[in-house]
């Protein structure tokens, strides 16, 4: 089945600032090393980091407009590019989770970006929305167990109904995890700063570049806009 990827009107209406990426890969279930290419991109924002706390980033600060302008307080609910910058700068390294998921946590931190990377298996189609909620939609917490979003928060919905991320870039959800059995995924990408269609293309050149050199994977990309909002991936 295929999917077909696209953010809702509302959304693009609401935040006409976004800039959004995607990249689907088959065939990257096979063991890799993403250690090295991993460390060359968190050295580089370990640079950038010496210089100015993740906080004053105008990549950062752009998603802490977004989160404000969604109705949460954005110091206390943190986009994941936010969140993975902070713990690189206090704890000075970042959690080693599954080869790819840690490339790119890699590559989200050197472009302070959010890197979403789903478990194609995990998604029911045709559609994958990220649409504001209405509450009745199903969230799996990391830990275990089941909660719905907040309606009106920014979601990525599945035609289950099931919700894959809360807060839109603040936590994606247990459900669609990449794991052990993951051979298909789906990766987004999406930024909010000035420059940000700049910064979502080459986040989507680094990492179909470092997945083709790690896995023997099929690789497929697009650039989301008004004019082109749906990425169609799958088998």
């Amino acid at each position: 089945m295929t999917v077909r990827f696209r953010h809702a009107d509302a959304v693009r209406a609401a935040y006409p600032e976004l800039s959004t990426g995607a990249l689907y890969a088959a065939g990257v279930g096979a063991p890799a090393d993403t250690g090295p290419a991993a460390a060359v991109y968190t050295a580089r924002a370990v640079t950038r980091l010496a210089g100015a706390a993740e906080g004053e980033f105008p990549e950062v600060l752009a998603w802490r407009r977004a989160f404000s302008r969604m109705g949460v307080k954005p110091t206390q609910v943190r986009s994941a590019s936010e969140s993975l910058l902070r713990r690189l700068r206090k704890e000075g390294g970042l959690p080693r989770i599954h080869p790819l998921v840690d490339l790119c946590n890699a590559v989200s931190v050197a472009y302070a970006v959010p890197v979403a990377v789903l478990d194609v298996d995990r998604i029911s189609g045709p559609l994958l929305e990220v649409r504001p909620a209405r509450g009745d939609e199903t969230y799996t917490r990391f830990g275990g167990g089941d909660e719905h979003p907040v309606p009106g928060e920014v979601t990525f919905v599945d035609s289950a109904g099931r919700a894959h991320a809360r807060r839109w870039t603040h936590r994606q959800s247990g459900y669609s995890a990449v794991g052990a059995g993951t051979g298909r995924v789906l990766v987004v990408t999406e930024a909010m700063h000035d420059g940000g269609a700049d910064t979502v293309a080459e986040v989507l050149k680094t990492v179909q570049e470092e997945v083709a050199s790690l896995w023997t994977a099929t690789t497929t990309t697009a650039l989301l806009t008004p004019e082109a909002p749906e990425f169609v991936f799958g088998d």
